[in-house]
């Protein structure tokens, strides 16, 4: 199943509908975008956004990002929600190319997980409560802070961590246009990292053992740190979950 939607300025643009759940369901398609950032959308690529039907954009990104580079288009069918989640800023393209992705990257989900709980928990409110239209959430490359939420709201949805390692990774397709895009956007600057724009599979994994090792489990992190309960998470498989078949 191919995720990713073409676009000619947007690179990681894709489809989080598709994976099973652990009860026999399935995450809606064309339910559920993630993307990098929204900024960048203008003439062919915006009239094929709009055809998605969106109905909600949540940009995860600093408000300072969003005055650098812009953001997602104003128009009426779609509603826009600024909620960063990241709280301590840090440079990847300037890394040494000794600093491994994995535990690095991971580390600093972590501090994410933590230091946006307020922004986190009000993005899963806005994404269980979205209405008709698809919901769009999005950063910059589309990888980390936008993979961080993906990876909550398909384990929240009951979808085995496999799968949710295997949707991170996917960013990998989108590597060497987001690298592209970065040298495009800073004439003059060596981008000394291997890591930038890499997704590989040992950052998730470690991200998700890290918070079950801290909460005991990745829902339990949610129901302790964010206060997510019941009700929330049956909100979002309502809204995002194809029903289990009838035999």
């Amino acid at each position: 199943m191919d995720r990713h939607l073409t676009f000619e300025r947007l690179h990681n643009f894709r489809d989080l509908g598709g994976y099973p759940t652990r009860d026999g369901a399935t995450v809606r398609r064309g339910r559920l975008y993630r993307s990098d950032s929204l900024g960048k959308l203008a003439g062919a690529d915006l009239d094929r956004f709009l055809a998605l039907g969106v109905g909600t954009v949540v940009d995860l990104r600093y408000p300072w990002e969003i005055d650098a580079a812009g953001r997602a288009p104003e128009h009426p069918s779609y509603t826009w929600h600024n909620l960063s989640i990241e709280h301590r800023p840090y440079d990847q393209a300037a890394l040494g190319p000794e600093i491994a992705a994995g535990p690095y990257l991971a580390e600093r989900y972590l501090e994410v997980a933590h230091d946006g709980a307020v922004e986190l928990r009000r993005a899963l409110d806005v994404i269980a409560g979205a209405g008709e239209g698809a919901v769009v959430f999005h950063c910059a490359s589309g990888k980390d802070r936008t993979g961080l939420l993906a990876a909550l709201v398909l384990t929240l949805l009951g979808v085995e961590e496999a799968h949710v390692v295997e949707d991170f990774t996917l960013t990998g397709r989108a590597t060497a246009r987001l690298v592209a895009d970065w040298r495009a956007g800073h004439p003059g600057r060596e981008l000394t990292w291997p890591g930038y724009g890499t997704a590989p599979a040992e950052v998730m994994r470690l991200f998700l053992d890290g918070l079950a090792r801290r909460h005991g489990s990745v829902r339990g992190y949610a129901a302790g740190v964010l206060g997510v309960d019941d009700a929330l998470v049956g909100a979002l498989r309502r809204r995002l979950l194809d029903p289990v078949p009838v035999a």
